[in-house]
């Protein structure tokens, strides 16, 4: 895939330091759930502080680092942590590193996130295949002069999550005995939790999951071409769902109490994609 010269000089110093290796998969993990690019070997490690274009990744158990080696028979690039709009970063930047895996070789997106159950018969717990995605605020990262290497000026996203992966997700889940939820995310942009009125409207709209991410990688992903499967780890009841106020606490306990049969997914998804 052509390379566009903005990209070019992160690009290059990314190359310098995987020697050869080809990322066929990006993978970004959301919060909580860093430890399953532990699970990769023979890895190559990078802090985003060292490549052109990558911003600090602030958030809680974000721990801002490219971590490229092999699990599942795959070469992965795998985000140890993503940028948020909430941490006052612009669309585009929170999907660069987007780009430049597509032209470092990725042809797939594995998105992970921790997001709030809107739909009343999820638990926390649970994992969700998203299945689409609601996005009515902020920006969009394809605003502005369109990059036609990367994809058309208006791409469609009735596809944006990939049937195929989504096919395989379901058949690996049942294979290892999971129990997979399936549904919308609704797009958030934070950092504030929403209100019990928000949810509603949201649930009204369809969504079955809300969460502060994903929706932006998964648009450039989709634009440039890239097959995106896209998992939400039920972290806790949205606002008003339950009589309790939420904590970014119980976010990340709930991603460690999911890092063992969460990673077992992902890993038995990566051996048949």
């Amino acid at each position: 895939m052509p390379e566009h010269r903005i990209y070019q000089e992160s690009v290059k110093a990314v190359t310098e330091k995987i020697e050869g290796l080809k990322p066929e998969i990006l993978m970004i993990l959301g919060s909580g759930l860093s430890s399953l690019a532990d699970m990769a070997k023979d890895t190559v490690s990078i802090p985003y502080e060292e490549i052109p274009g990558f911003k600090a990744s602030t958030a809680p158990g974000h721990f801002g680092k490219l971590v490229i080696g092999t699990l599942g028979n795959k070469c992965v690039m795998i985000m140890q942590g993503r940028m948020h709009y909430y941490e006052g970063y612009g669309v585009e930047e929170i999907t660069y590193p987007v780009r430049v895996a597509r032209i470092l070789g990725a042809e797939k997106l594995i998105v992970t996130n921790a997001a709030g159950g809107v739909n009343g018969d999820f638990e926390v717990g649970d994992i969700m295949l998203i299945c689409d995605h609601i996005k009515l605020f902020g920006d969009s990262p394809l605003r502005g002069k369109n990059i036609d290497t990367f994809g058309v000026r208006f791409p469609d996203m009735t596809y944006a999550y990939s049937k195929r992966l989504r096919d395989i997700a379901r058949g690996c889940a049942e294979d290892i005995g999971v129990k997979l939820r399936e549904g919308v995310y609704f797009y958030m942009t934070g950092p504030q939790y929403e209100t019990p009125a928000e949810i509603n409207a949201i649930r009204i709209l369809g969504a079955d999951a809300v969460g502060m991410s994903t929706v932006p990688e998964v648009i450039c992903a989709a634009h440039a071409g890239m097959e995106v499967l896209g998992f939400s780890l039920i972290s806790n009841m949205a606002s008003g769902i339950l009589d309790k106020p939420l904590t970014c606490e119980e976010v990340m306990a709930a991603g460690e109490a999911a890092r063992e049969v969460f990673g077992a997914l992902i890993l038995k998804c990566l051996e048949r994609m």
